[in-house]
């Protein structure tokens, strides 16, 4: 347990920017680095959603930069306003406590930063202590029957989902079945003779039908152009492609420093390990969805939305194959959300206002305050999130000091003694280990 009581009489200098005395230089540094670092971060994950939302050019010309330039803001403050209220408090209250280098610098840095963000992207956060594919399964079974339930989902969610599983998947259809495909042939007909070239793709397509082509299709399913068997195979099949694109284009930065000094190394930026996980990953998520949601309507000879709970649970074990705390997380999160706003809707859960930005950086504050006083016992991922975001500036602080707290601060640092200019020391610093 940790002392509450104590305090030490360091300063900011001595515990928290140890690569230089001056607090103005240190804030500008960590600002510097966590620019870089949060552009590296937003950029592609941004040109890659606009590409899968297919955002118009006035989207590429007018919006996409103000939206990344924003988003990159608030990373960056995130870890430069820690620095900055790390200083603060220590001048105002002239030492340390248990609390202040780690979550008390953390939540007022934490709460202005998510200010900064799009409110749209102000999921609610919460620690790393839950098992990502039991996580993930919940979370898909729930998404999955809100997107079948009527007004269940809105907006990108909503449209992520329909590129995923398909608009097959949506119950808003008012015709019947066999009209349905009565007309879907026709418009397939007439599609077909406007354009019979012949590529990779209808190739695919050819040889997926010959496969299945004499399948079976229940009379609730809406994939009318398809039997189920080829309807699951296309769906893993259409999601690994994608999957597998994204990751590739998600290395192509790091591809580049290597394209003159290795350019044998090009090699892995097609055939990795990484981007093979996320195609399984979203390719068993779609064709377990799709084959259990078939295979419930022969069963139960209706098409009911709480089958989606089941089929959203069951593909949620696909997360083995690409395991994401990060995913796992950030999904949930949202899923709260939603839900939290529903309740809203529907006056049986009260309204406060920011309590996305207050429950963020409370989370973010106690996941900082154990950076700083317990490293242990924070996941290793975010660590390393963390240390590329400061270019390792976390890494240099002076934990030895802080054990003071009984948080065993210093556990993973044993051998490291910062190199202190005694000018502008209160305490006299140690001197470093020195090895034969």
């Amino acid at each position: 347990m940790a002392a509450l009581s104590k305090s030490i009489p360091h300063s900011c200098y001595e515990i928290g920017h140890t690569w230089h005395p001056s607090c103005l230089m240190s804030y500008l540094q960590i600002t510097q680095g966590a620019m870089e670092e949060s552009l590296k971060i937003y950029a592609p994950l941004y040109l890659v959603a606009a590409l899968l939302r297919r955002r118009k050019l006035d989207y590429y010309m007018h919006r996409l930069l103000p939206e990344l330039l924003r988003s990159t803001s608030f990373l960056t403050a995130n870890g430069s306003l820690y620095i900055a209220f790390f200083c603060i408090l220590r001048k105002l209250l002239g030492k340390f406590y248990f609390w202040t280098p780690g979550f008390g610098a953390a939540l007022p840095a934490s709460y202005v930063a998510i200010l900064i963000e799009r409110k749209s992207r102000r999921g609610l956060l919460t620690i790393y202590m839950a098992n990502q594919v039991l996580l993930f399964c919940v979370t898909a079974a729930l998404y999955m029957f809100f997107f079948r339930c009527k007004d269940g989902l809105q907006g990108f969610a909503f449209s992520a989902l329909k590129f995923i599983v398909g608009k097959e998947e949506i119950p808003a259809h008012a015709l019947l079945p066999e009209t349905m495909y009565a007309k879907t042939g026709k418009k397939s007909t007439d599609r077909g003779e406007r354009s019979k070239r012949i590529n990779i793709f209808s190739l695919t397509k050819k040889l997926m039908d010959s496969v299945c082509k004499h399948g079976p299709r229940h009379r609730c399913c809406k994939h009318y152009e398809d039997n189920c068997i080829s309807y699951c195979i296309k769906g893993f099949v259409r999601m690994f492609s994608v999957g597998y694109l994204i990751q590739c284009c998600l290395r192509i930065p790091s591809a580049f420093r290597i394209l003159f000094t290795k350019p044998s190394r090009l090699f892995s930026l097609f055939y990795n390990k990484e981007n093979f996980q996320l195609g399984a990953f979203l390719g068993s998520f779609v064709s377990i969805y799709k084959g259990t949601s078939c295979f419930l309507r022969w069963v139960r000879n209706l098409d009911d939305e709480l089958h989606a709970l089941i089929a959203g649970f069951l593909a949620g074990i696909s997360m083995m194959f690409y395991k994401s705390t990060t995913i796992s997380m950030y999904l949930a999160s949202k899923l709260v959300e939603i839900m939290y706003f529903k309740g809203i809707e529907a006056g049986r859960v009260p309204y406060f206002p920011h309590a996305d930005s207050v429950i963020y950086a409370v989370s973010t504050a106690i996941c900082f305050h154990a950076a700083v006083l317990e490293v242990q016992n924070l996941r290793p991922s975010y660590w390393k999130f963390l240390l590329r975001l400061t270019k390792g500036k976390f890494n240099v602080m002076n934990r030895r000091a802080l054990d003071v707290f009984g948080s065993e601060a210093s556990k993973n640092f044993k051998n490291f003694i910062p190199k202190l200019d005694p000018r502008f020391t209160v305490v006299k610093p140690e001197l470093p280990i020195q090895f034969s």
